[in-house]
């Protein structure tokens, strides 16, 4: 039976009410809207489903009653749908489950994170610190919420909204002759040894930097860790590229370690929160994007990035209108 959901409300008001006036009113129409939708849907039933007496109003025959009992169960199932659905649009669930490409867990999440509750109220955040791999079967298997990463590796399901430019940079021991540089070259790094944060689709992106020299450095250290990697240059293993400086309210930089720009204009990968819900993301997430966003615009490109003031401009990326606000 091809009867809409307003169409059955439209004839229960009129079951309620008593009269198409009435019901009209109720629901803000036209009457000739309402006696339509009587019409359409007697058609459709095969058989009356009032009596329209002038004098004494509009009535349910003994058909109708079963027609008119049926359209209010349905009605009432469409009410507990929308009471069940409803809170999962707007309302932060009670614990939020976040992906993070595991260096970011000892650069800055604890930080962002800390402003998301701030500006959600006291919930449960389940923090899961992964690689490429990891974080592109947490999100297509719905492990987790949302996603944070570097846009390399696969092509994450869903949407990503990009956040933030983040160059490569060197860090190196403070005791280096590099170090007293304003800018490192390449071919500078490729003539050390180097150590490698060594992850996966990770080490093929911070190598591949070096593809426009002739060589590759030799690596001495690699490891998974970014604090290992850190810990290696300040025990003077060698330089290191990386894109992140660490946020100070996570883990400032030992005296020992020095950050400075390469020299050579290299594209950066940008940051972004992917999720499995295109453009109608519940407003969870939409708060999340918003919040991480703002995490960065108070950071400051200066700050997060280590690049030259020119190369500064433009790393953080304006976020699409719809989240300019959240709902609710």
């Amino acid at each position: 039976m091809n009867v809409s959901l307003r169409h059955l409300s439209y004839l229960c008001a009129v079951a309620e009410l008593g009269s198409v006036q009435a019901a009209a009113k109720h629901h803000r129409i036209s009457t000739s809207s309402i006696l339509a939708a009587i019409a359409h849907a007697e058609s459709e039933f095969g058989a009356m489903i009032f009596f329209r007496m002038a004098s004494k109003g509009t009535r349910v025959t003994p058909h109708g009653e079963r027609f008119i009992t049926a359209a209010r169960s349905l009605l009432h199932a469409q009410d507990e749908f929308v009471q069940r659905v409803g809170p999962l649009s707007y309302a932060t669930p009670a614990r939020v489950r976040i992906g993070c490409f595991r260096p970011f867990s000892s650069l800055f999440m604890s930080a962002l994170v800390r402003k998301f509750v701030d500006a959600t109220g006291p919930i449960e955040i389940e923090l899961k610190e992964g690689d490429v791999t990891e974080l592109y079967d947490w999100l297509s298997n719905g492990t987790v919420d949302v996603v944070m990463a570097y846009d390399i590796g696969p092509h994450y399901p869903g949407s990503a909204t990009p956040l933030c430019k983040v160059p490569r940079h060197v860090a190196i021991h403070a005791d280096d002759p590099l170090a007293g540089k304003k800018e490192i070259s390449l071919k500078e790094i490729a003539q050390r040894d180097l150590v490698l944060l060594d992850l996966p689709h990770t080490e093929e992106f911070l190598m591949a930097a070096f593809d426009i020299l002739a060589e590759r450095p030799k690596v001495c250290f690699r490891s998974r860790s970014y604090e290992a990697v850190r810990s290696a240059v300040v025990l003077k293993f060698g330089p290191t590229l990386l894109n992140f400086r660490p946020s100070p309210l996570v883990a400032a930089d030992p005296p020992e370690i020095v950050r400075r720009p390469l020299l050579e204009k290299i594209p950066a990968p940008q940051v972004v929160v992917v999720d499995v819900y295109g453009h109608i993301k519940p407003a969870f997430v939409r708060k999340f994007i918003k919040v991480a966003h703002d995490f960065f615009s108070d950071w400051g490109q200066e700050s997060f990035a280590v690049t030259t003031s020119e190369g500064s401009k433009g790393l953080l990326i304006p976020l699409p209108s719809q989240h300019g606000r959240t709902s609710r």
